[in-house]
């Protein structure tokens, strides 16, 4: 078996592509995170205050996009989503922006990026819907029948009653659905094998072995895994009274 060649990983062109892709993978998963909140959020008010018309929405979303694999969503925004995008617009998205470059030179205005995150986001939003409905679930009726006593609409409701007594039932699942998404982001901004394949055979071409490569990544994704768990358990609802 051939001696592992760590100088040639840990150096030139091939540490510049490893660690583009692992910023690349940070800042996708920065945005998909915000995302896939927004979304959860927006969908449980809408289930609490829809009526049947908003769970039919809600169980639909969820229905559809958590059941479809991912790589099939991504390909779906990414080939299919984009081009029924108006002209114009593709071609501001296409075009070069310097204001869209994030720290790490990671350009996120574009078509590659903006479908990740969103496709990301997306399929995440399914299941942080289904965490934080069950944290609502055990909260206690008797809560719930007070505040609208009080005359409390349901936003209100939804933000100062069920919102942070959900969250702090549900966080550890949500915080899973975190994490998950950050390990899902590296497929996200490769959208699909054949770029995953042929970013292995550049560093390859460098006379680094691929093996090395994948050890250097592979330790990055769970240092960083590590880290953002541990900071979101310490940092969520109910954290203060845990310790």
């Amino acid at each position: 078996m051939p001696a592992l060649d760590w100088q040639g990983v840990l150096t030139g062109q091939p540490l510049q592509w490893i660690v583009s892709g692992y910023l690349t993978t940070l800042w996708v998963t920065l945005a998909g995170v915000v995302l896939a909140t927004l979304l959860a959020l927006l969908f449980l008010l809408l289930r609490l205050s829809g009526g049947r018309f908003g769970n039919a929405v809600v169980n639909g979303w969820v229905s559809l996009f958590r059941n479809t694999p991912l790589l099939v969503q991504l390909l779906f925004w990414y080939f299919a989503a984009w081009n029924w995008l108006p002209r114009a617009v593709r071609d501001v998205v296409n075009a070069d922006h310097t204001w869209s470059i994030l720290p790490g030179d990671v350009w996120w205005f574009t078509p590659e990026f903006l479908c990740s995150a969103w496709g990301l986001g997306v399929f995440t939003s399914a299941f942080l819907i289904e965490e934080v409905a069950s944290g609502l679930r055990s909260v206690p009726a008797g809560q719930r029948e007070a505040a609208l006593a009080q005359g409390f609409s349901a936003w209100r409701l939804f933000r100062h009653i069920l919102l942070p007594q959900g969250l702090a039932n549900a966080w550890q699942p949500v915080v899973g659905q975190y994490l998950n998404l950050m390990k899902l982001s590296s497929l996200a901004s490769g959208i699909g094998f054949a770029e995953l394949t042929y970013q292995v055979r550049q560093v390859e071409s460098y006379n680094a072995h691929a093996l090395e490569a994948f050890t250097v990544g592979t330790a990055l994704y769970l240092l960083t895994g590590v880290v953002m768990g541990t900071v979101l358990v310490r940092v969520g609802p109910g954290a203060g009274s845990k310790v």
